[in-house]
């Protein structure tokens, strides 16, 4: 495999060619809202809070509108234990709330005050030397939550545990508009002036619905979802999601929980829902800046849209491509051998239209081809064909393939931009290398997974 020149500025700089790699998600998200939640279990590491909170102000003077959501589930059985009051939850499918009365609620509001005031500090750093020297951050709290009270289900009071009822989004949109930064606790009131517990994932998912936020990011202790195999799930459509959770009745009924706010918020305009580890430092950093992410990602319905080929789609498959054979960008493939190689092709549709489609063709050793990844001109920048890319990763993965190359005459900068670097003929399987077309001079491009 070639390597770039010893001269290269980015072989003595690395962070060069990582800033260059990371510039376009940086003007992709500029002024976009994120509402940012995590579990209060993050919080009893400072040294883990800390360094989140500095990981959010970069986001922050990177020009993205942050709203960050804090919880408190350990911090409330902290103060409850200090006072010698026993926690009570609800049962079966409400077990992951807790059943507030007013001495828990002295807790709840006591917990809620010191971490807040913990966060505000965190931002209010600017030490020489640190991530945060020079950071201007200015953070808004207020009663923007209006809330109601559970009630009572299945024959059980939650008392002064509630849910959220309204998100006052216009006054959080005047904070976010003045360059602050909007911090939110579990806690809202009523229009009497009662004070309820909430759970931060309500209030998190409410108030990215209300702002129809591009991002709403858990970073919880929960393990992420496997499908049949044990492999970790990476994305999912709302279809998928419902699909699966009928599938796996026995998720403990908080995972549950986590999982249906955020497919409500999805529902409500969020664009994408992710679950990320809250023990792994830097997880927001690796989820927004690199292509694969590290956790799992919750859309709409467009996932859904993508699936294997079958022979039904080789006519839309062959307006998609001859086009580009004419102009030379892809290699001829007559109809019969896209018959023929039809079950190795994926696509994508939208409203039984094609859109997109690509192919993986496996070779020994563990390696395989990336071929004729095609979006339609109309479609292209809407995200197709890095769905595409993800996909064919995902099969080759089943598959047993760990090192996947393409051949490419025009698009090298679009692979590169996505984890494949450079190599040669020579590296290609001895198989493929026996039918390389030395008339294109195809570029070599490999990448591991």
């Amino acid at each position: 495999m070639s390597a770039l020149p010893s001269s290269s500025h980015s072989n003595h700089f690395p962070f060069v060619g990582w800033l260059r790699e990371v510039a376009p998600y940086i003007h992709a998200f500029r002024e976009k809202t994120f509402v940012i939640a995590f579990a209060g279990e993050l919080a009893q590491d400072f040294d883990q809070l800390e360094n989140l909170i500095e990981d959010i102000a970069m986001l922050h003077a990177m020009g993205m509108r942050i709203v960050l959501v804090h919880g408190i589930r350990p911090q409330i059985d902290e103060q409850l234990s200090l006072r010698k009051i026993k926690s009570k939850f609800g049962k079966g499918h409400m077990s992951s709330y807790r059943i507030t009365d007013s001495a828990a609620l002295e807790c709840v509001k006591e917990a809620a005050g010191e971490l807040r005031l913990d966060i505000e500090a965190a931002f209010s750093r600017g030490l020489p030397n640190t991530p945060m020297a020079g950071s201007r951050i200015s953070v808004i709290s207020g009663n923007f939550i209006t809330a109601m009270p559970i009630g009572v289900v299945d024959g059980i009071d939650y008392l002064l545990t509630g849910l959220v009822r309204k998100v006052d989004s216009e006054s959080i949109r005047m904070s976010l508009n003045s360059g602050k930064l909007v911090l939110l606790s579990p806690l809202g009131f009523s229009p009497t002036g009662q004070a309820f517990n909430l759970s931060f994932e309500d209030v998190a998912a409410a108030t990215a619905a209300a702002l129809k936020a591009d991002k709403l990011m858990f970073l919880t202790p929960f393990p992420g979802l496997q499908d049949e195999e044990g492999h970790l799930v990476t994305e999912l459509s709302i279809a998928q999601l419902q699909d699966y959770l009928q599938l796996y009745p026995d998720l403990p009924s908080n995972m549950r929980n986590f999982l249906n706010t955020a497919m409500r918020a999805v529902r409500s305009g969020v664009s994408r829902a992710h679950f990320l580890p809250c023990d792994r430092d830097g997880v927001l950093l690796e989820e927004l800046f690199t292509h694969d992410g590290v956790g799992m990602m919750l859309a709409a319905s467009d996932i859904e849209n993508l699936r294997e080929a079958t022979q039904d789609d080789v006519g839309g498959i062959l307006q998609l491509t001859l086009p580009l054979e004419a102009e030379g960008i892809l290699a001829a493939r007559g109809q019969e051998v896209l018959e023929r190689d039809i079950a190795r092709f994926s696509v994508i549709e939208h409203d039984k239209v094609l859109f997109g489609c690509a192919a993986l063709f496996p070779f020994p050793n563990g390696v395989g081809e990336l071929a004729c990844l095609v979006v339609d001109p109309n479609s292209q920048g809407s995200g197709d064909g890095e769905r595409l890319l993800k996909r064919v990763e995902a099969r080759a993965k089943q598959e047993g393939i760990n090192t996947l190359f393409v051949l490419t005459t025009r698009t090298e900068h679009w692979f590169l931009k996505r984890g494949f670097v450079r190599a040669t003929v020579d590296d290609l399987p001895e198989e493929r290398k026996q039918i390389y077309n030395w008339d294109r001079k195809s570029m070599v491009l490999t990448k591991r997974i």
